[in-house]
C-alpha cells in the first residue's frame, strides 16, 4: 500500500485577527512559490467560478487573503453565528486534477478547540508528487511553514509511520522531516543519519533520512521509534491536552 505523505504544522491557542492571519498567509504563499513552479497559482471555492478553472483563483496578497479568511469564519449550527475564538478555517488547492492541497485553521484562541494548523497535502501520484517527495524539497516546504507560522511542532511524513509509532493522542507528531521550537525545550543527542539544521532562532529541522521513509519498511518504522524515544526521554512528544489555562 502506497503511504499517503503529506506536511503538517500545528500550534496552540494564539488569538490573530484576519489581517493577522493573512500576513502570515501572504509570506507563506510566497516562499512556497519558490519550492515547486506548481505553487504560484491556488484556487478556492465559491459560488459560480469559471468552469475552465479549478475554482476561484486566489491571489496571495494581503487584502484578499484576509477577505479569504473573513469568508472562513467558523458560525453556530444554528443561526449562523459567527465563533470568534474558534478562528478561521480555509481550504485552497493548485489544479483539477493531481492537486495540491492546503488546509489552513488560523486565529483560534479556545482552550478548547483544535490546534491551529496548516497541513499540506501532494498529489497522490504523477510527476509533481515525485518532485515534491525529496528531501530537499520537503525541506524548504517545511522551512516555509514554519517561518510564516511560527507553530510549536510541524512534520513530512506519511499517515501510516504516524499510526504507527504514535502512542498518545496528544503528541508531537513524528515525520521522515520534523520541525521542533525552541519552545518546547532542547533537542538531545540524535543517532545518525538524523541531519539537524537551525530554523533561524525558532527551532530545528530534522532530516531523519535522505532517503524517502516508509511504514512498510520494518527498518523505516523502528529508527523512527527509535528517535520518538529518545525525543520522548528529552520532554518533546508529549503535549498538554486542551483544556482551560489556569484548570
Amino acid at each position: 500500500m502506497q503511504d499517503k505523505y503529506y506536511v503538517g504544522a500545528y500550534w496552540g491557542p494564539r488569538q490573530e485577527t484576519a489581517l493577522e492571519c493573512a500576513r502570515r498567509a501572504e509570506l507563506f504563499f510566497h516562499m512556497l512559490a519558490r519550492c515547486d513552479p506548481t505553487f504560484t497559482q491556488w484556487y478556492g471555492a465559491g459560488r459560480g467560478s469559471p468552469r475552465e478553472l479549478p475554482g476561484w483563483p486566489v491571489r496571495p496578497e494581503l487584502k484578499e487573503l484576509e477577505s479569504l479568511f473573513l469568508k472562513g469564519r467558523n458560525r453556530t449550527d444554528v443561526g449562523r453565528e459567527v465563533i470568534e475564538d474558534l478562528g478561521f478555517s480555509r481550504i485552497v488547492w493548485n489544479a483539477k486534477k493531481e492537486a495540491t492541497e492546503i488546509h489552513l485553521t488560523c486565529g483560534g484562541y479556545s482552550p478548547w478547540g483544535g490546534p491551529n494548523l496548516c497541513l499540506l497535502y501532494p498529489p497522490r501520484q504523477g510527476a509533481v508528487r515525485e518532485r515534491l517527495l525529496q528531501a530537499p524539497v520537503l525541506a524548504e516546504v517545511l522551512t516555509s511553514m514554519v517561518t510564516a507560522w511560527n507553530p510549536d511542532y510541524a512534520m513530512a511524513g506519511s499517515s501510516q509511520m504516524v499510526d504507527l509509532v504514535e502512542k498518545g493522542e496528544f503528541e508531537v507528531r513524528m515525520g521522515w522531516l520534523m520541525y521542533l521550537s525552541r519552545r518546547l525545550g532542547n533537542l538531545p543527542p540524535l543517532p545518525a543519519p538524523v541531519r539537524i539544521e537551525p530554523v533561524g532562532a525558532l527551532g530545528w529541522l530534522l532530516v531523519l533520512s535522505p532517503e524517502p521513509m516508509t511504514a512498510s519498511n520494518p527498518e523505516h518504522v523502528a529508527f523512527t521509534a527509535r528517535v520518538r524515544e529518545l525525543l520522548d526521554r528529552a520532554g518533546l512528544i508529549e503535549r498538554p491536552e486542551p483544556g482551560p489555562i489556569n484548570e
